[in-house]
């Protein structure tokens, strides 16, 4: 008899969230920023919007490494509050802060950081599994354009929270990652399995959202 063996929960996240993943990455704001079309306002907007998120995304990981299912995931090398803090630093200054307000959809964002983190961390692996993950392989696109287009120094100010220097070999560290992830889907049930699944599903929408909101702010440069 032939045995079917389980597909991998990395596997099952990320088709199954392939097309919120695929809308969000095609908004307009992205497509604009990725071929170079927006200024550098625009994309220090962005790096503000990810501050918010990060500082909720991150603020009370510390409450969670004793999970016994997310804690292996919190590994402060992924950590991203204070390269975003040294980016604005350079974007906008020693007063980066004045001024800088959470846009609504980076807000209700931020609001389901808080929420998965207090009532439900099995929902908060599919946020740091979006985020860090796309940060360690599609962020290295923007960083390479950010260099490109604003003139930023290779891997240097501007760009900090595109590099990731406690991981010395990003390709073994998301393979790894990934195996974590599979061992965290034997742990749940299929219910659970589903939830997390439609989590990681809002993940990419939420980012989405934030972008909707970006493009509004920033209509292509003349």
């Amino acid at each position: 008899m032939t045995v079917v063996e389980p597909v991998p929960f990395s596997t099952v996240l990320r088709t199954a969230s392939a097309a919120e993943h695929e809308a969000a990455e095609s908004s307009p704001f992205m497509g604009h920023l990725l071929k170079g079309r927006l200024g550098v306002d625009a994309y220090a907007e962005l790096s503000g919007q990810l501050w918010f998120v990060y500082q909720a995304l991150e603020g009370r990981a510390a409450e969670l490494a004793e999970h016994p299912v997310i804690g292996r995931f919190i590994d402060p090398a992924l950590f991203r509050t204070a390269a975003l803090e040294a980016d604005l630093l350079h974007l906008r200054g020693e007063g980066w802060r004045d001024g800088l307000v959470a846009l609504p959809a980076t807000a209700a964002y931020a609001a389901r950081l808080e929420e998965l983190v207090e009532t439900w961390p099995a929902g908060y692996l599919a946020h740091h599994y979006t985020r860090y993950l796309g940060d360690l392989s599609g962020g290295q696109i923007i960083r390479g354009i950010a260099e490109k287009t604003w003139g930023f120094e290779k891997k240097g100010a501007g760009v900090h929270f595109y590099v990731f220097d406690q991981i010395d070999n990003p390709a073994a560290f998301k393979r790894d990652y990934r195996a974590k992830l599979d061992a965290a889907g034997l742990a749940l049930d299929e219910v659970e399995q589903r939830r997390v699944v439609e989590e990681t599903k809002r993940a990419f929408q939420l980012n989405g959202a934030i972008f909707t909101d970006l493009d509004l702010r920033y209509p292509l440069s003349a």
